[in-house]
């Protein structure tokens, strides 16, 4: 961070000391800490909308007695092998299962890999989380 650029930003007051009151409970020491990770969650949000390369995880609450699905969450981690980095799966009690997968690749393929389970019988939850854009990934 040594090219840091200053700039003013014009708030309205009640906004302002809401937003000071979250950061500072979340242990911001400081509005530009804050507003850096805000900056940098959106661009990540953004990259995974346009297509750019990210990695991102995929969480899934599922029912494990649904075997068609245990049998498709399998055959798509080895369909998308090149894009899982790892997986966790663990037991939440004896009728689901949570599993966290950790993904690179092309925002809109992990997207419509994220779709392609929201709703399959059995998922009771999916969630697919941009952590960060990848460097020097072009978009499409």
């Amino acid at each position: 961070m040594s090219d840091l650029v200053r700039f003013g930003v014009a708030m309205d007051r009640a906004l302002l000391a809401e937003f000071d009151r979250r950061i500072t409970a979340q242990g911001y020491e400081n509005r530009s800490e804050a507003l850096r990770d805000l900056v940098r969650a959106d661009l990540t949000r953004a990259a995974l909308d346009e297509g750019a390369e990210v990695a991102a995880t995929l969480t899934l609450v599922y029912e494990p007695e649904v075997r068609e699905l245990v049998l498709r969450i399998s055959e798509l981690e080895e369909r998308r092998a090149g894009s899982l980095v790892s997986s966790l799966l663990v037991r939440l009690d004896a009728a689901r299962l949570l599993q966290v997968m950790v993904l690179k690749g092309r925002g809109q393929e992990l997207s419509e890999l994220a779709g392609q389970l929201a709703g399959a019988k059995g998922v009771l939850s999916c969630a697919l989380t941009p952590a960060a854009a990848l460097p020097g990934a072009a978009r499409r």
